[in-house]
């Protein structure tokens, strides 16, 4: 094999180990050793690709939400109007969940550490901003198309990514609690702010 697809080939075992270690015993319990052992690989090896057991922990977390922020923007590029890209984005809901919940204990260990470690709360908290940008840029372009009544693009995309986080969290922590592919829809249709006819806006 070339050396260049070892290293691709190394890099990715590191991360798919580093996750089993992580969601089983935490952030803190879990030393670059460990994860060497389980990837099977040597330290050298590890530093080769990672500074730090932070850098492999941080680039976990980028990945999983870089890899959401690309299905959010194909399907804004797939949509013929924003309604049809903010009922597509909703119905992503039950395969997000399937991912999440193999990562809900990973997820946890995010949220813990960002509050303890200024980069791992920048990384959290980025991508975040980037959805809000997204969701914002999406509802002025509703607007702009006659499909959203004018509103505070701002605002209404803080409601858009706190619904899809606490839908997400609620999916993940209670699958059975309801039909959660469903509730993303009802939400979704509940929150678009269609135009009014001229007739309502003469009123």
């Amino acid at each position: 094999m070339p050396a260049q697809a070892r290293g691709i080939e190394t890099r990715a075992r590191i991360l798919v180990a580093a996750r089993q270690c992580f969601s089983q015993s935490g952030y803190d319990a879990t030393g670059v050793s460990e994860i060497c052992a389980a990837a099977g690989v040597t330290k050298g090896a590890f530093y080769h690709h990672f500074v730090s057991k932070q850098a492999v922990f941080l680039e976990l977390l980028q990945q999983w939400l870089r890899d959401l922020e690309d299905q959010l923007t194909s399907l804004r590029g797939q949509a013929s109007s924003v309604p049809e890209a903010l009922r597509s984005m909703a119905a992503m809901l039950p395969a997000i969940v399937e991912t999440a919940r193999g990562q809900i204990a990973l997820f946890l260990e995010f949220l813990i550490q960002a509050r303890r470690d200024p980069a791992v709360w920048q990384a959290t908290i980025e991508p975040y901003r980037r959805y809000r940008s997204l969701f914002s840029r999406l509802i002025r372009d509703g607007i702009e198309e006659g499909s959203l009544r004018p509103v505070d693009a701002e605002s209404a995309s803080l409601w858009l990514v706190s619904l899809a986080v606490g839908l997400l969290l609620q999916a993940v922590l209670d699958p059975d609690g309801a039909d959660w592919g469903r509730a993303a829809q009802q939400a979704v249709e509940s929150m678009l702010i269609a135009r009014r006819s001229p007739q309502e806006e003469d009123r």
